[in-house]
């Protein structure tokens, strides 16, 4: 675990005057509300900053959930957004087609929005792409070898994201990944033998017209710090576990890893920092050219984009069924 509330009374490390709220177990500091949540806001800054995430009159799309990472990135930004009067921020919400799942995060989006004034757009599989999630998981139950259903859900919404925010005129589109989901598609890149994408940049994204570059503000922030300033912020999330999420081998992952951190605080970070390190000792490998998909006419590194392809094995599978 990251940190917890704290459980004996005990003096702020940083102040020295209000009530501590919060340990952080990996710096033994002991934190107020008001500190707490300013440390959270300015190590975001940091991270801006530090990456060139952003230029003054950026148009920033929020791939917003309704989970509470990416509403308290909707919350973080609206607060940075006020010293750029020049930029302009937006949220999309990609609805999956996950029944039973889908309606209270998006609910809570919604609402969101609506609080902050924030222009809000609302895409889904199926009118993007004529099929659910929901209906991609009964396609391709009990095929050997077929990809999970994250695999695909992971493909699309970055589609779906791409498209809402060409429509919305956006610059960049920031996404909510923590400190933990960094960590975890490391691992995940070295379990699959993708070494080479260590090298890549957090803010690398193919140079190409339609395609949109992606920031990641929350990068350096732990999933568990993210839950708590939106419990002490007061914003409404959704709590519940996607329910296709346990077939991916990324919770097995994110088990482990909490463990880790569990029995040896500050692993989380030290994995992160060594992350870094790598970076600059691999050779990156050369951007591949990008084209556009004979298909779709969306940007590619191929004659046909893997949205398309993954389209068209669906298809194929319901043809058989």
């Amino acid at each position: 675990m990251d940190g917890k509330p704290v459980d004996q009374p005990a003096s702020c490390s940083i102040c020295g005057r209000r009530e501590a709220v919060y340990f952080r177990p990996y710096s033994g500091e002991r934190l107020c509300r008001r500190c707490f949540l300013k440390s959270i806001e300015r190590k975001v800054r940091r991270t801006i900053s530090q990456y060139e995430m952003f230029n003054p009159d950026d148009r920033i799309a929020i791939a917003l959930s309704g989970g509470k990472d990416s509403l308290t990135l909707l919350h973080i930004m609206h607060k940075i957004e006020r010293d750029f009067p020049k930029a302009e921020l937006y949220a999309i919400t990609v609805d999956e087609g996950i029944k039973g799942y889908r309606d209270e995060a998006l609910e809570n989006a919604v609402k969101a929005c609506e609080k902050l004034e924030i222009k809000h757009l609302v895409v889904s599989f199926k009118e993007l792409f004529d099929i659910t999630l929901d209906e991609i998981a009964e396609t391709i139950k009990g095929v050997e070898g077929e990809l999970t259903p994250c695999s695909y859900c992971g493909v699309l919404r970055r589609r779906a994201l791409n498209i809402a925010a060409k429509e919305l005129g956006a610059t960049k589109i920031a996404t909510a990944h923590s400190l933990d989901d960094e960590i975890q598609t490391l691992i995940l890149n070295i379990i699959h033998g993708d070494v080479l994408k260590i090298a890549r940049l957090p803010q690398d994204s193919p140079e190409a017209k339609n395609f949109i570059p992606r920031v990641k503000p929350l990068r350096e922030i732990p999933e568990a710090e993210i839950a708590f300033y939106a419990y002490l912020t007061g914003i409404s999330f959704q709590s519940r576990v996607c329910p296709y999420a346990p077939q991916a081998l990324r919770s097995e992952v994110r088990f482990f890893l909490n463990q880790l951190e569990e029995n040896h605080p500050g692993i989380k970070y030290t994995i992160y920092h060594s992350l870094e390190k790598l970076k600059s000792l691999i050779q990156p490998p050369s951007k591949p050219e990008i084209t556009f998909c004979r298909i779709c006419g969306e940007p590619a590194s191929k004659p046909i984009c893997e949205v398309c392809n993954m389209l068209d094995r669906l298809k194929k599978l319901k043809s058989q069924s």
